[in-house]
C-alpha cells in the first residue's frame, strides 16, 4: 500500500477508522481475518451487503501476496478508500443520507469537485453552539453573535466576521492571537476576510489542519468546514494539558512493571482512557477500551462521576454525593439522562445529549470526557517520584510539531522525538517539499513484533539519505539512528531545513515563482515596518 492513499483521508477520518478497526482487532495483532470484514465495516459506519463483502474479500485475497487471509490497518484504509472512489459514490451518499443526526447537501466549495455532497452531523452543531454560547458569554466582542440557537444555522453565520474563531482559538491556546489586531468595529468585506485568515493562520499554527479551507469558504459558512475547524479547535484545547510534561501528575497513569518511556509516549486520547480506567478500576468495575460502543449503558460514566467528584476535603469544597440509583434505570436514554444530570450537579454537563451517548458519538464523548478531566482529574498520586521531572515541550519543538499537524500528515504527531522514530511523517513531508519518496524503500507499519526496530531504523537512514542527495540538506553528522533514537539536536537539524524549504516554496508560489531568499524577506519586513511608521528594523534572522 502506498503511503499516499493513506493521507488523502482526513486525518478525523483515519482516526475513526483506527477506532473502529481497534474495536475488533481485540488481541491487538494489527490485523483481522476477512470473516471479520463485514464487521470492521459496520463499526466504520459504513454497513455493506454480505454479498458486497464476500466479491470484496474475493478479490482481496486474489491480489494478496502475503497469501495469509488477515488484512492490516492500511489495507482496510485502502479498501475503504476504495469504496469511496468515483464507482462507488453514488451508493455511498445514499448511505450517508440515512444515518439518524446527519444531513446531506450538495455543491461545491473551493477544494471541492462538482457534485460532492457533504455531511454534518446536528449533535454535533448543537454541542459546539451550547460549548461556545458558555465559552464567551462574557466578551463583549461577540455580544453581536451570542447566545446562538442551537436549533436553527446561526452557528454557519456567526464565523462570517472571523472574531468568533479568533476568540475560539485563543479559548483553545492562550495568547496564540493578539486580540488588538482583530477588527471589531466598521466591518466591511475586507475587515472580515482580514480576520478569517488570521483565524486560519492562527489554527494552523496550534496545529490545525486547514490546507483545504480559504476565507471564502467561511464566509459563505459551508457548514462542514466550520464544523471540521471547530472540532479541531476544540479538541485541541481541551487535549493540550493531557501531556506529562505539562502534568506531571499523570505519572500517577503508569502501570506496574510499566516503563515510564512508553507512557511518554502515548497520545492524549490514549492517557485520558487510561485515566478514566484507572478510575473504574478503584471501583471495582469493568474497564473501556472506547468512548463510543463501550460508554453506551452510561454504567462507566457513573462509576467514573462516583470516583471523581468532589468529597468535601477542604474547607472551600463541597462535596458532590453521586446517586447511583440510574443504573437501575432499564431504558438507556433515561439511564444517560440520569447519569448527566448528576454530571450536571458537577458543573460538567457539556457537549453531549442522552441520544449522544446512547449512540456512541466518539467526539463529543471524547469532548465530554476531556471536559471531566479537566474540571475534576482526581489524578492518583501512587508511582509519582517527587523527586522526578519531565522537561515539558520547547516553544521551538512545539511549533515544529503544530506545523507539521497543520500540514495533514498521518499520524497526528502527539510527540515530536518519539513519533518520528519510524520517519514515515517525515516522508510525507518530503513529498511536500516536491522531493519525490520511493515508497518501495520504505517499511509501512503495523512492523512486525520481532525486528520492528530495525525496519524503523531503515526509514531513518532512507530519510537521512533522502536529505542529503535528493533535498541537498546540510546534515553533517545526523545518521539515520539518530532519528530512530529520537535525538532533539539532530532531528531538529532535519525539521528546521524541511520547514524553511517549504515557507519558501510558499513564498515563491506568493511570488508567483520568484526565487525567495532572506534578503528578500528582510526587505519585505522592513519595508512594512516603515510603512507603519515604526522606526525598528532588522539586518539578518540571528539577531
Amino acid at each position: 500500500i502506498r503511503m499516499e492513499n493513506i493521507t488523502q483521508i482526513s486525518r478525523e477520518d483515519l482516526e475513526e477508522l483506527r477506532e473502529a478497526f481497534n474495536r475488533i482487532d481485540i488481541d491487538n495483532s494489527g490485523y483481522v481475518s476477512d470473516f471479520e470484514l463485514q464487521e470492521l465495516f459496520r463499526e466504520a459506519s459504513f454497513s455493506l451487503p454480505g454479498y458486497r463483502v464476500r466479491e470484496i474479500v474475493e478479490t482481496f485475497i486474489a491480489g494478496d501476496t502475503n497469501k495469509d487471509e488477515k488484512i492490516s490497518f492500511e489495507e482496510f484504509v485502502s479498501i475503504y478508500q476504495e469504496l469511496k472512489s468515483k464507482e462507488f459514490s453514488e451508493s455511498f451518499r445514499k448511505i450517508i443520507a440515512r444515518k439518524d443526526g446527519i444531513r446531506s447537501f450538495g455543491g461545491m466549495s473551493g477544494i471541492s469537485s462538482e457534485g460532492t455532497q457533504h455531511s454534518y452531523s446536528d449533535e454535533e452543531k448543537v454541542a459546539f453552539v451550547n460549548w461556545i454560547n458558555k465559552a464567551l458569554d462574557k466578551d463583549p466582542d461577540c455580544s453581536h453573535l451570542l447566545p446562538m440557537n442551537p436549533q436553527n444555522d446561526s452557528l454557519f453565520k456567526s464565523v462570517r466576521d472571523g472574531i468568533l474563531l479568533c476568540k475560539m482559538v485563543n479559548l483553545s491556546q492562550n495568547d496564540t492571537i493578539d486580540e488588538r489586531v482583530i477588527n471589531t468595529k466598521k466591518m466591511s468585506t475586507f475587515t472580515m476576510t482580514e480576520n478569517l485568515v488570521l483565524a486560519l493562520n492562527s489554527a494552523s499554527a496550534i496545529g490545525c489542519t486547514v490546507v483545504n479551507i480559504d476565507a471564502s469558504d467561511l464566509m459563505a459558512g459551508k457548514p462542514h468546514l466550520v464544523l471540521g475547524l471547530l472540532w479541531q479547535i476544540i479538541k485541541t484545547g481541551l487535549l493540550a494539558d493531557i501531556e506529562i510534561g505539562r502534568n506531571e501528575a499523570l505519572i500517577g497513569l503508569l502501570g506496574e512493571g510499566e516503563d515510564l518511556d512508553h507512557l511518554l509516549s502515548i497520545s492524549p486520547e490514549e492517557l485520558l482512557l487510561r485515566w478514566v480506567n484507572t478510575h473504574l478500576t478503584n471501583a471495582g468495575t469493568q474497564t473501556i477500551r472506547n468512548f463510543s460502543e463501550d460508554i453506551k449503558d452510561s454504567r462507566a460514566y457513573f462509576y467514573l462521576l462516583d470516583q471523581i467528584s468532589p468529597k468535601g476535603e477542604r474547607e472551600d469544597e463541597l462535596a458532590v454525593i453521586i446517586d447511583m440509583s440510574g443504573l437501575r434505570e432499564r431504558d438507556l436514554n433515561q439511564r444517560a439522562e440520569l447519569m448527566l444530570k448528576q454530571a450536571a450537579r458537577m458543573e460538567c454537563r457539556q457537549f453531549v445529549s442522552p441520544h449522544d451517548v446512547t449512540s456512541g458519538n466518539s467526539k463529543l464523548n471524547l469532548a465530554f470526557v476531556a471536559n471531566l478531566y479537566h474540571m475534576h482529574p482526581s489524578l492518583p498520586n501512587n508511582n509519582v517520584d517527587p523527586d522526578m521531572h519531565i522537561e515539558a515541550e520547547s516553544r521551538e519543538e512545539k511549533t515544529f510539531r503544530n506545523w507539521m499537524n497543520s500540514l495533514g500528515v498521518a499520524p497526528y504527531v502527539h510527540h515530536l522525538y518519539r513519533d518520528l522514530r519510524d520517519s514515515m511523517v517525515i516522508f510525507q513531508l518530503f513529498e511536500k517539499m516536491n522531493v519525490s519518496v520511493d515508497w518501495k524503500k520504505v517499511n509501512p507499519s503495523p512492523y512486525p513484533v520481532l525486528g520492528a526496530n530495525m525496519k524503523k531504523l531503515e526509514n531513518c537512514n532512507y530519510a537521512v539519505e533522502l536529505g542529503k542527495e535528493a533535498a541537498q540538506f546540510s546534515l553533517v553528522g545526523v545518521g539515520g539512528v539518530n532519528l530512530n533514537e529520537g535525538s532533539s539536536l539532530h532531528t531538529l537539524a532535519l525539521l528546521w531545513q524541511l520547514m524553511r524549504r517549504y515557507t519558501v516554496m510558499v513564498l515563491s508560489d506568493l511570488g508567483e515563482g520568484q526565487k525567495i531568499g532572506d534578503q528578500i524577506i528582510l526587505n519585505w519586513v522592513n519595508t512594512t515596518l516603515t510603512q507603519g511608521r515604526k522606526n525598528t528594523q532588522i539586518t539578518s534572522f540571528n539577531v
